[in-house]
């Protein structure tokens, strides 16, 4: 049993689904690809058990079967040969798999593809639409504060809340907060879903250069994003996400507007003198004028920057985890932004100065004492 496809075509797609192969799997069947054919259709998919990525290919085939086949073998061979038409033929007994081009042969040891754990598709479940632009900002607004904890697992995801008006994303890891709202993405639900980092991830890395219409589709247990002829499979975080809101201030006794990409030049060059452990920069902010200064005492290092701003309140002196703070001020892309202060301890609010008509941004950073 045999098909034909393109190498470079095949090439392309494993490298895409690739990503969620897990180097030291616990099911050693995941160190496969599964292959399936049905006719003149292959689907291949990778997966780790939590996370399922599958790409659907046009082949040369009258065949209908499926195999698991080694991930790196078969992805190291595909990658390193020329473009041309390959022929893969499939043993249904052994498992074997050749592999011909026009100056090779190459054979591999496949397994039953009925050893291969699948997540089924979402055939019952909410579903929405969305380009695939508004999907790429949602992430770019919101993976970056995810945690890396372990032991906080429902931090480790991306918190969503679709109502018949709006969705909101929201992430934290304890010390800064993004809450993003959308008004252009709206479901007949309102219970809320946790997304896992590393899915939303491996979606991110498939987005580069799609200009398409992306369908979600999400039930209590997993959620799937089809785009194009990719889709990946998810399931949810399973925990009680925390009590967002209570963290968000609702009143403010002074107010900082900047200019964006000047604090943040500055911020890079006065990081470089701060503290390797704690990245602590401190923020002066007298009248219109805003200092920032860092040290390392271990080292003797020290550097201090004046920019030009707008200020409306008393004097302030307040201290900030240099690399948290860029990570958020990355994610705006405004030229203005504006900053809400209460006390030097208390938690601060960051906004674009303007937003668009269908997204409202929110970013909460704790400072740090210094």
């Amino acid at each position: 049993m045999e098909f034909t496809i393109s190498s470079a075509l095949l090439s392309q797609q494993l490298t895409a689904i690739s990503g969620v192969i897990a180097r030291n799997p616990i099911v050693p069947i995941l160190e496969n690809f599964l292959f399936q054919i049905d006719f003149d259709r292959l689907i291949v998919t990778a997966s780790d058990l939590q996370t399922s990525l599958s790409a659907s290919l046009g082949i040369t085939s009258d065949i209908q079967i499926s195999v698991a086949i080694p991930a790196r073998m078969l992805l190291d061979t595909v990658k390193n040969l020329p473009e041309q038409p390959i022929r893969i033929e499939i043993n249904p007994n052994s498992y074997t798999i050749s592999i011909k081009s026009d100056n090779g042969y190459y054979k591999l040891a496949g397994e039953n593809a009925s050893d291969f754990p699948q997540l089924t598709a979402i055939t019952d479940g909410i579903t929405f639409h969305t380009e695939v632009d508004v999907l790429k900002s949602v992430l770019q607004k919101t993976m970056f504060a995810t945690s890396n904890d372990e032991l906080k697992p429902a931090m480790s995801g991306v918190y969503i809340t679709l109502t018949n008006t709006m969705a909101t994303f929201v992430a934290t890891d304890g010390h800064r907060l993004v809450r993003y709202n959308r008004y252009d993405l709206t479901a007949s639900t309102q219970s809320p879903i946790i997304v896992p980092k590393k899915a939303l991830m491996l979606l991110n890395g498939l987005l580069g250069g799609k200009n398409k219409t992306a369908n979600v589709s999400f039930d209590q247990h997993k959620i799937q994003f089809h785009i194009d002829n990719i889709s990946v499979i998810a399931r949810l975080v399973d925990e009680r996400y925390p009590d967002y809101e209570n963290v968000i201030p609702k009143e403010h006794t002074s107010k900082l507007t900047i200019n964006r990409p000047a604090l943040v030049s500055s911020l890079r060059r006065i990081a470089i003198y701060a503290n390797k452990a704690t990245h602590q920069v401190k923020l002066t902010i007298i009248d219109n004028e805003l200092a920032l200064s860092a040290e390392d005492l271990d080292f003797s290092n020290e550097a201090k920057e004046r920019l030009v701003c707008m200020y409306e309140g008393l004097p302030l002196e307040i201290g900030f985890n240099a690399k948290l703070l860029l990570d958020m001020l990355s994610s705006i892309i405004t030229e203005e932004i504006e900053f809400f202060f209460w006390e030097a301890n208390k938690a601060v609010l960051i906004f674009p100065k303007v937003q668009d008509q269908h997204e409202h941004l929110l970013l909460l950073i704790m400072p740090v004492i210094f």
